[in-house]
């Protein structure tokens, strides 16, 4: 199967905070929908992986920022290519606080939503967030990015991929050095398989 088939499903890209007594953080994820009106709710699937994954279990909140066409790469990289285990990522950057206390981008974004959450559903590598919708607001009129927007327009080849002899992950960038890449290797950065790598 050509995975890079998925590129072209209709979803967008969005960076999903969290706070947890003074610890803010996030990561970027491309699931967030909504299913209901009346109440109003949104799901978001999340890698078990991701540090904000677990302040979301314990907290049961969170906020979307909905990027936009006009968002830049290093947005992607400061959200989705590293652990907020180990950084800060709310420290050097500019956000607002919604009344929920978590924080959202006000800056390459073009509306936030707070949600508190409903339930939770078991998907193996992922967790299905079902959400009472609780706040939201339009930031700007710019259009929202799309997952194949992204893979087009934004994505940037690392450069030192040149140089390098090993596997580059085709959704991310990330490159395995090396002469084997491991069957069950998983991209630090987007939490992909060996599947969606490609030899350099």
């Amino acid at each position: 199967m050509d995975k890079k088939a998925m590129y072209n499903l209709t979803y967008g890209l969005f960076i999903l905070t969290a706070r947890e007594g003074d610890k803010d953080n996030g990561c970027i994820v491309n699931t967030v929908s909504q299913v209901t009106t009346e109440p109003n709710r949104i799901v978001v699937a999340v890698n078990k992986n991701n540090y904000t994954h677990d302040m979301i279990v314990r907290t049961g909140t969170f906020n979307v920022s909905i990027l936009t066409e006009n968002s830049k790469f290093e947005t992607y990289k400061h959200w989705g290519f590293q652990s907020g285990a180990s950084v800060d990522k709310a420290e050097g950057i500019s956000y607002q606080r919604a009344e929920n206390g978590i924080i959202y981008l006000a800056e390459e974004t073009n509306a936030y939503l707070s949600a508190k959450v409903v339930s939770m559903t078991d998907l193996g590598t992922h967790t299905l967030f079902l959400a009472d919708v609780t706040a939201g607001e339009v930031l700007s009129e710019d259009s929202s990015v799309t997952y194949s927007y992204y893979q087009n327009n934004i994505k940037t080849a690392p450069a030192a991929a040149d140089k390098k002899k090993g596997f580059i992950c085709t959704v991310c960038g990330y490159i395995y050095e090396g002469d084997v890449l491991p069957d069950d290797f998983i991209c630090p950065w987007c939490k992909h398989p060996a599947s969606d790598f490609k030899a350099l």
